[in-house]
């Protein structure tokens, strides 16, 4: 494996909704433990974010302070006002979020969320100085370059084409057609689509920001894996322990990595 430009990891988990308020908070502090058990994530070269349901947040941004923890939430509205049912952007930052997930495919598929709405969403937490964590990925299995081209058009439509604010956004890449596929995307060609996704935003002076790989991710996907800045986990993290060795995986490459570099300066 090899680091982008950003030499950063984002190793992260959602719960989207598989547990209750109680359960929540007790992963939560078990993920703490796990984070604590690490000192070298003070760093910031690994950087472990969380994304639990909209209603543990606020315990949540309590268990996590004082930790290299960066809290998210699974979505946002597009602005505060009349929106009922909605969470606004600027609610998410008093709240200590810093991270927000948007465009996720449940949320295009099952929600109806189109590239406008998308936008509005993205325009609206840059505003207020939330990090998006976009998800993109093509719906269908296909050649790596073409795969690469059509999540592109998704990073452009989401920033409705201003590419100084693509450089604001973490990637999150999730083939959908792998999404509950018996096997996931294998590592050859998450590396060869983020490899081709690089040289495009890098047009855009964008080579170098993070694309973390989500969908089925495990424990030894991540040395394998080229071109990535991470992992995005699901319910294999709500193991804390599980999201423990994700970690390590992680800081032990950006350790070798480091040696390698201080070598060369010698």
């Amino acid at each position: 494996m090899h680091l982008p430009v950003a030499q950063t990891l984002f190793i992260g988990v959602s719960t989207k909704m598989y547990m209750g308020y109680a359960r929540s908070l007790t992963w939560l502090e078990e993920l703490v433990a796990e984070v604590d058990a690490r000192p070298a994530l003070a760093a910031g070269r690994v950087v472990p974010f969380v994304i639990p349901s909209f209603p543990v947040l606020p315990e949540a941004a309590r268990l996590i302070a004082g930790t290299p923890m960066v809290l998210g939430a699974q979505n946002c509205g597009w602005s505060d006002g009349p929106w009922t049912g909605e969470v606004a952007p600027s609610m998410l930052s008093e709240l200590g979020v810093g991270l927000v997930e948007i465009g996720h495919a449940e949320r295009r598929r099952h929600f109806a969320e189109d590239e406008a709405t998308i936008a509005l969403k993205v325009g609206a937490a840059v505003d207020v100085g939330l990090t998006p964590l976009l998800c993109v990925g093509e719906s269908e299995l296909m050649a790596p370059d073409v795969a690469a081209e059509t999540v592109y058009g998704q990073i452009n439509a989401a920033v409705s084409g201003d590419w100084s604010l693509a450089g604001q956004l973490v990637v999150a890449y999730e083939p959908v057609w792998a999404i509950g596929a018996p096997e996931p995307a294998s590592a050859e060609y998450v590396s060869r689509v983020a490899g081709h996704l690089r040289s495009g935003l890098a047009r855009h002076g964008l080579g170098g920001i993070p694309i973390i790989y989500g969908g089925s991710a495990k424990p030894g996907l991540l040395p394998q894996l080229e071109a990535v800045s991470g992992l995005f986990l699901g319910r294999f993290a709500h193991d804390a322990a599980n999201f423990g060795k994700v970690l390590d995986e992680a800081l032990s490459f950006c350790t070798a990595d480091a040696l390698k570099t201080a070598s060369k300066g010698h």
